[in-house]
């Protein structure tokens, strides 16, 4: 299996690791070599009884590939020694998109061989590839041992490399897979990943069923439509709703409530799959907004801002400054999606929002969750807000009463859509 990888990957060399000490701070970045030089920061912080592997995950089928990295981790957790420590890792081209492989790092200081008797295992059953890293000489110089079977079962070392530091690239690694895994830019691209999971998610079939029946919308809408944006307590619910009795126009929320039934299922899914199903409630809601806006305006709940941003803010580990620059592709509206007449998105203090949750005393979603215990995290889906582009986000000021954003809201309506 060892053999076809590299038939398929080309040379491992070429690869650039990255380990995530901290989800909060840069990965710790290193490389392969034929001849040893400066030991790399991510194994100056092993001691000297601990061994380290990695594992990385790679199918030609996504969807094995997506399913299998999701439960990997509690995979390892079960079956590795407590001593055993599990780092997520990556490997990737410098600046290729798509070339990203996701994996572990692990440190292990349990002295005992289970762990190399899991990791065997793994490497003769699933779609992984399995490194170990050794250290010789007294100037604990580091190399890389790729594992192969032999025809009897046994593993064997296929590849031996010196382990030397990589500098920092120009796009964070989790940016390079980003189109097409996390955010999906054409309703072709998401209804494929779905209809790939007919087999192993029976209920693909129903969602696509239910999408097979969507309502086709035009490029251009009879009357305006109008689409709030914002974190959760923002005051969206309240704006929509004095909006829709103001303007006389019709209330839509996306995810749309059609999909109500299989959002639970969905959400346990790993990303690529998870996404791709958002992705489709959007076009869903794109032709409830091309019916309804034939006869009145139309207010939307959120629409593909909210998925889109999610997404970036998620899939793109450490800094605020990790986010593909504005003007990326990443940022752009998809082409087939109807694109709504204004986008606003309400902006509110931290202290402000918490306070507003906590009154409302309701369940917590885990993005919310997230938004609450990390600032950083929080930073990013705002940034990724405002840098969509096609329309972008006009950013409204949420802190005044429900009765003075509703008249700010009008008259930018009135001003931008001569309503």
């Amino acid at each position: 299996m060892a053999r076809r990888m590299m038939s398929r990957l080309g040379q491992w060399s070429s690869y650039v690791f990255a380990v995530d000490f901290d989800t909060n701070s840069d990965p710790i970045y290193f490389a392969l070599a034929s001849k040893q030089s400066e030991r790399p920061q991510v194994f100056r912080n092993v001691l000297a009884d601990e061994m380290c592997y990695s594992l990385h995950v790679q199918s030609d089928d996504k969807i094995e590939r997506a399913k299998f990295y999701g439960g990997l981790k509690k995979k390892l957790s079960k079956e590795l020694p407590p001593e055993c420590t599990i780092l997520e890792m990556s490997i990737f081209q410098p600046n290729v998109k798509d070339s990203v492989i996701k994996g572990y790092f692990l440190k292990d200081a349990s002295k005992s061989s289970a762990t190399e008797r899991v990791l065997g295992e793994l490497l003769r059953n699933d779609p992984v590839y399995v490194c170990s890293y050794l250290c010789g000489g007294e100037d604990r110089q580091w190399s890389q041992h790729l594992w192969s079977n032999t025809e009897d079962g046994w593993v064997e070392v296929l590849e031996k490399y010196c382990v030397v530091p990589a500098e920092k690239p120009v796009h964070h690694p989790s940016t390079l897979n980003i189109i097409n895994y996390d955010v999906f830019y054409s309703f072709e691209d998401a209804y494929k990943v779905l209809q790939q999971c007919v087999d192993i998610i029976p209920e693909s079939k129903a969602v696509l069923e239910l999408v097979d029946q969507r309502l086709k919308s035009k490029e251009k809408t009879d009357f305006p439509v109008i689409v709030i944006e914002g974190l959760d307590a923002t005051g969206k619910t309240t704006l929509t709703e004095s909006l829709t009795e103001a303007l006389g126009a019709t209330l839509l929320k996306s995810p749309p409530q059609c999909l109500s039934p299989w959002r639970a299922r969905f959400d346990t899914e790993p990303p690529l799959i998870r996404r791709a199903f958002y992705a489709l409630g959007n076009y869903l809601t794109a032709g409830q907004i091309g019916q309804e806006a034939r006869q009145a305006p139309v207010i939307v709940d959120r629409y593909w801002h909210s998925t889109a941003a999610y997404a970036i803010a998620t899939a793109v580990g450490g800094k605020l400054g990790n986010l593909p620059q504005a003007g990326s592709e990443v940022y752009g509206w998809p082409g087939d999606l109807l694109r709504p007449s204004l986008v606003l998105m309400l902006s509110l203090s931290s202290q402000e929002r918490m306070r507003r949750l906590q009154v409302r005393g309701q369940d917590k979603t885990m993005e919310e969750e997230e938004l609450e215990a990390n600032h950083l995290f929080r930073q990013k889906v705002e940034e990724a807000y405002q840098r969509i582009e096609g329309p972008a986000c006009v950013t409204v000021d949420a802190s005044p009463s429900p009765d003075q954003v509703l008249q700010q809201v009008l008259l930018l309506i009135r001003e931008k859509c001569h309503l």
